[in-house]
């Protein structure tokens, strides 16, 4: 699991069938404390989280478990967003997203 700020949305005219009912949203991955980019931008799932652009977001990286999620062992899907996260907190250092 990894910690993203949803950068964006994606529409898609036509997508897998067991795409089709779910959000698809462009995330950053991001240090949860600086907010500094860690990585290159992904596509993520939004099933039930309803994230928008500018939450920081809780997002799972591993396809099995992103199926579990939705419930779709064949789900063609590897990268699925399982929260908002409202506070960070390393160490001494904490920071306050909500």
């Amino acid at each position: 699991m990894f910690i993203a700020k949803v950068i964006g949305n994606l529409w898609a005219t036509r997508k897998h069938r067991c795409l089709n009912t779910y959000k698809l949203l462009i995330i950053q991955p991001v240090d949860g404390i600086s907010g500094r980019p860690t990585d290159k931008p992904l596509l993520a799932v939004d099933k039930h989280i309803d994230a928008g652009i500018g939450d920081m977001v809780l997002v799972m990286d591993e396809g099995n478990s992103a199926r579990q999620i939705l419930e779709d062992r064949r789900a063609a899907i590897r990268t699925i967003v399982v929260g908002v996260i409202d506070e960070v907190t390393e160490g001494k250092e904490s920071v306050r997203y909500h």
